[in-house]
């Protein structure tokens, strides 16, 4: 396994210091990582209004030159808002880039919440986003690119919802990138969930949580799960996600992927992306 990193994590970062993406490149290399991942490149620290294609071209070149491999293109999509077909031409454009990138993974998400008719069956939704789902893998397979999504967003989180989505669309290039905190966000135990998400793994998220339970005030910082407990993201290793556990149930699969750190704490970035990165080493 190789440990990368997502660019989200500089999120703090890139707000205070103003930087842009090709500094951040810079820095994943100075820590040691094996390689990054991008969110969509409409995140600040670029500006490709109008040329998104060039931009991941200029991308791709610089981390050639410093030899930095990209190891993922991570989107949102959300095939509820301006109808399934034009959301699909949406992540068609999103293969393409990932393609540019030279990006051997591409997530999308699915939907943030589901409109009324929804409300009472994710089941219904799944029926209607399946065969769109299914035709972004089969667009992007044809250009060499694996497509997944991930437990991520209220409704499509949980173990059990995500697997019945994956099965669903029934197409070998389309898998799951496995979130090792996010299951903590629908109060499933990360460790139970992870033996259902490992044999589905096409990429996998390493990220830390701090935990209060729900029957106190909420600190600041912290936000809701859907039972009504408390998360707040911090360094790997110092919160209650079982990261060792998981990562022995991704070997027992033998999964031979990325494990990219996602950091979202209010920890300072360098030192959070540092003692994440040594942490994981100990285990892979």
């Amino acid at each position: 396994m190789k440990i990368g990193v997502s660019s989200y994590s500089f999120a703090g970062y890139i707000k205070k210091s103003k930087c842009d993406y090709f500094h951040i490149c810079d820095k994943v290399k100075e820590y040691g990582f094996d390689g990054i991942e991008f969110v969509d490149l409409d995140f600040p620290g670029f500006n490709i209004t109008d040329n998104p294609l060039k931009c991941a071209e200029n991308i791709r070149a610089y981390c050639e030159r410093i030899n930095l491999p990209i190891f993922a293109y991570t989107v949102g999509a959300d095939f509820t808002k301006e109808g399934a077909d034009a959301q699909t031409e949406h992540l068609y454009k999103c293969v393409d880039i990932a393609k540019v990138l030279g990006a051997p993974i591409l997530r999308h998400d699915i939907c943030r919440s589901l409109p009324d008719k929804y409300l009472y069956s994710y089941r219904n939704a799944i029926d209607d986003f399946a065969p769109y789902i299914r035709k972004v893998a089969d667009y992007a397979e044809n250009l060499g690119i694996k497509t997944c999504t991930e437990n991520h967003g209220f409704v499509f989180q949980s173990p059990d919802r995500v697997e019945q989505l994956i099965q669903a669309v029934g197409h070998k290039n389309f898998g799951w990138l496995c979130d090792m905190g996010n299951f903590l966000c629908t109060d499933n135990d990360p460790s139970d969930a992870f033996r259902i998400a490992a044999p589905y793994a096409f990429h996998v998220h390493a990220k830390d949580f701090l935990f209060k339970k729900g029957n106190t005030l909420r600190p600041d910082g912290f936000f809701e799960t859907a039972s009504g407990n408390y998360l707040r993201g911090t360094v790997i290793g110092h919160g209650i996600v079982p990261i060792e556990n998981c990562i022995s149930i991704l070997k027992k699969q033998n999964y031979n992927g990325v494990i990219s750190i996602e950091f979202e704490g209010f920890e300072d970035t360098e030192f959070a992306l540092k003692s994440g990165l040594s942490y994981l080493k100990k285990f892979i």
